[in-house]
């Protein structure tokens, strides 16, 4: 008998050790393990954090495992959910998009929170963290077209990934990890709404919700629940439910030859991913130009279809909330044009209301090109032409963003974006301790790790 998808995955994930990963690649972890701290302490006071940490201090539990930033424990199923939310709530944090969108880290949290309730090391987390990409980014890749493309949001594909990282750092047998991913795909089906349109809360919560589920899944493989090990190919399965095209080779060939958080990238800027060639394009044509709001006469961005769809449907002239501001091109266009930048503050409901940002807004129009179609996802081309009020045309076209691997943030980018976020938290000195932590972290256990990181 054909071994099963499931299988061929949990035997590459039980059977990783440290000593089997490359230099470059445990660096690598510990660069996103950085910036993905940063953007929690950025996240720590935004609605949508707050919310979700006051409903798990008010339920209480078992002091298991730590919450980024404040020092307090809680059961680890429900810091999985929190921490992860953390990293998440920005939408600062890294991205991968082939076929279909990621944001790896936020599975993280599926790692660290397991690891302080066993005890484990970093040197364990690290392993689970290099799977959370292998897989996360391999699932991006599956399906083609994507599950996007589809209509349905990318916490489908996390469903299968957390219970793989949760279960490594519980030490789950290959039948449990099996188990693990069985239970967890089976009701973790996410539909594309909460991306699309008028966005809310859940744009960032639906990936940790699939992220804290997994856990718990690993926790049930353990105690010897059974999951469907033909989750994906079986009968009324993952592949068989979202049809044809699926890329298998993509999923499980190659495994172990070379590690696919090599291919990752990080954020520039805290807004949807599919904005930062356009933002960067458009900041170059208004500085270098010395081009000011009343100036523009109109804006034209030529951009992939799908990031017309997504970007610059009718809402996304109209945000109210940071959660549709980070997903306009039009608002994060005008945001950037007019404060020749854009960072976290860029979203708060000041800026949004601005005038000035409204009315530049309303200047910005999106322009769909099957030539960058056909490039897209090996590059992601932009091509911002502005005309201005007396009649000159500037024109700037880039084809991949700050922090894509061919152009990747610097270890003095991700120091000055980890500063910003962790703002007035902490020391310039405490900074810079917690930085020497991270880069070191393998001497630590998860619990002293995590303690390390209080404000």
């Amino acid at each position: 008998m054909e071994k099963s998808v499931s299988r061929t995955i949990a035997e590459f994930a039980v059977n990783l050790k440290y000593s089997d990963l490359p230099a470059d690649v445990i660096h690598e972890v510990k660069r996103y393990l950085y910036d993905s701290i940063g953007c929690a302490y950025g996240a720590l006071n935004t609605k949508d954090v707050k919310a979700i940490r006051e409903i798990y201090t008010e339920m209480g539990g078992k002091p298991e495992a730590t919450v980024f930033g404040t020092g307090e424990m809680l059961p680890a199923v429900n810091v999985a959910l929190i921490n992860s939310l953390m990293i998440r709530a920005l939408d600062f944090n890294d991205i991968y998009w082939k076929e279909d969108p990621s944001h790896p880290s936020d599975i993280i949290p599926a790692a660290i929170s397991p690891a302080e309730l066993v005890n484990a090391s970093m040197e364990d987390v690290i392993v689970a963290i290099v799977l959370a990409y292998e897989f996360e980014q391999r699932l991006c890749e599956f399906a083609v077209p994507g599950v996007r493309e589809r209509k349905w949001h990318h916490a489908t594909l996390t469903q299968f990934v957390s219970p793989i990282v949760a279960g490594k750092i519980l030490g789950l047998t290959v039948d449990e990890m099996v188990n693990a991913i069985g239970i967890n795909g089976c009701h973790n089906h996410t539909i594309g709404c909460p991306t699309a349109g008028k966005l809310t809360m859940m744009k960032n919560t639906v990936d940790p919700m699939a992220t804290q589920t997994g856990v718990f899944a690993a926790l049930m493989a353990k105690k010897g629940y059974t999951g469907t090990e033909l989750v994906f190919e079986g009968k009324e399965g993952f592949m068989q439910c979202f049809g044809d095209g699926w890329a298998m080779d993509k999923l499980t060939g190659g495994l172990g030859e070379k590690y696919k958080i090599l291919e990752c990238s990080m954020k520039a800027f805290p807004t949807e991913a599919l904005t930062h060639t356009h933002i960067t394009a458009a900041l170059k044509a208004v500085i270098n130009n010395d081009i000011k709001p009343d100036d523009i006469r109109e804006v034209v961005v030529t951009t992939i279809a799908r990031a017309c769809d997504i970007l610059f449907d009718p809402h996304k002239y109209e945000p109210d909330s940071r959660e549709t501001a980070d997903h306009s091109l039009p608002y994060c266009l005008a945001a950037a044009m007019v404060d020749r930048k854009i960072t976290t503050e860029s979203f708060n409901m000041e800026k949004i209301l601005d005038p000035v940002i409204k009315e530049t807004m309303m200047k910005i129009k999106g322009e769909a090109s099957l030539e960058f179609e056909k490039m897209f996802p090996a590059k992601q081309p932009s091509r911002v032409t502005i005309t201005t009020t007396d009649g000159k045309v500037y024109s700037e076209y880039l084809e991949y963003p700050k922090g894509d691997p061919r152009e990747p943030m610097t270890d003095e980018d991700l120091t000055n974006k980890f500063n910003a976020l962790a703002g007035s938290n902490f020391t310039p000195e405490r900074k810079a301790a917690i930085k020497e932590m991270i880069f070191n972290c393998e001497k630590y256990s998860a619990r002293e790790f995590m303690q390390g990181l209080k404000i």
